[in-house]
């Protein structure tokens, strides 16, 4: 009994650090499949922006719709069927690769494979501990909670999540000064989804209590032709087999680049009284977005424009190259290079940033603008 009202006490303090929220006992638990209600602090339920819906229409529900990346998907398949049969939370599941590759879409469809509720924030809305406390006590049994962005938590939140992750339980410290003590608050078993573009950047203790890790890499073009038909028919628009192949090969790799070329080329349809999307409306369009059939935008050939014509083609740090753009060098090193360097367009080496002799042909420069070999001597 003692222990039980200890207990009660400090969920009863860590719901006063809230800000007054009652996180258990005035919230009816949802039930099985259903969304999490919204705390009132917004940190679990962001305010969605039309954008957001419109990306909602296209996101997969299950992972019979999530085309791509086969081998997680069919790994995850496994994984998931006998977390059911043994009625368990699933592990925890570490997703890794670039942006707008479908890891927040696959963590929902993991919520609804599985038949649970989806929790989702993102790591920098997390500032202090107890909007973590407040979080995890809320959670219904086995919920999958989604953590975007996770190498930008803050360390003492990240210790935290040590414990809850191997022990479902939190530490919580009632008081201050020398009467302070810490009571261990038991959360209901989940399963932490965390999703990064920099897993080099996410600590190590971490990592190792993830139990399952997945790695996303840029989509094959028949993948990314398959979404552009899924989500034309959607979107209720006819598109053509060779200007669907078109989207594609300018898409990056990458579904929601694709997706929202789809949206630009259906604007350009209607306004054109087109009925169908054909490749002469695509090819048309490309050409006023400037987006090339390497689908390269303006300021991607820039990047390499740059390299070429100022710094001889390289090397040159990449600090220098993102002051020369104008950009951040993390803009530069998370949306700009991942692709460029896929591409074969660019490459990283210890002295710094270089172009490869396909950049050259692909921008049409010729060979004579490289740079001489430098001499033994």
């Amino acid at each position: 009994m003692a222990k039980a009202r200890a207990t009660r006490s400090a969920v009863q303090a860590a719901q006063a650090a809230q800000g007054g929220e009652k996180l258990n006992a005035e919230q009816e638990a949802p039930q099985t499949g259903a969304r999490a209600p919204a705390p009132s602090s917004g940190l679990a339920r962001p305010e969605r922006r039309a954008e957001d819906d419109a990306d909602g229409m296209l996101r997969p529900r299950s992972l019979r719709e999530f085309l791509g990346q086969r081998a997680v998907k069919e790994n995850l398949g496994i994984f998931i069927k006998a977390a059911r049969e043994r009625n368990e939370a699933l592990d925890h599941l570490f997703l890794i690769g670039p942006p707008g590759l479908g890891k927040t879409t696959l963590a929902q469809v993991v919520a609804g494979e599985l038949g649970v509720d989806f929790v989702h924030t993102i790591a920098p809305a997390m500032e202090k501990a107890k909007d973590l406390v407040g979080i995890l006590t809320a959670v219904t049994d086995k919920t999958v909670f989604f953590i975007d962005e996770i190498h930008r938590l803050k360390p003492a939140i990240e210790e935290m999540l040590y414990i809850a992750m191997e022990d479902y339980e939190i530490d919580w410290i009632i008081g201050q000064g020398p009467g302070a003590r810490t009571m261990r608050l038991p959360v209901k078993p989940f399963t932490l989804i965390g999703a990064t573009t920099k897993a080099g950047n996410v600590a190590s203790p971490l990592i190792s209590r993830f139990g399952i890790t997945c790695h996303f890499s840029f989509y094959e073009q028949t993948d990314v032709e398959a979404i552009v038909r899924r989500s034309a028919g959607i979107f209720k628009v006819k598109i053509d087999d060779d200007a669907a192949a078109r989207l594609a090969r300018s898409s990056r790799g990458t579904p929601r680049v694709v997706n929202r070329l789809l949206r630009r080329m259906r604007d350009f349809a209607q306004a054109w009284h087109e009925e169908t999307i054909t490749r002469k409306v695509v090819e048309e369009g490309l050409s006023r977005l400037e987006i090339d059939e390497l689908g390269l935008e303006k300021h991607d050939r820039e990047i390499l424009r740059m390299i070429i014509e100022r710094y001889k083609g390289g090397p040159v740090g990449a600090e220098t190259l993102a002051i020369s753009i104008g950009e951040s060098i993390e803009t530069l090193e998370d949306y700009y290079e991942p692709f460029l360097i896929q591409a074969g367009l660019i490459q990283r080496t210890p002295r710094g940033r270089m172009v490869t002799a396909l950049a050259y042909e692909h921008l049409k420069l010729g060979r004579d603008r490289r740079p001489e070999e430098p001499g033994l001597f």
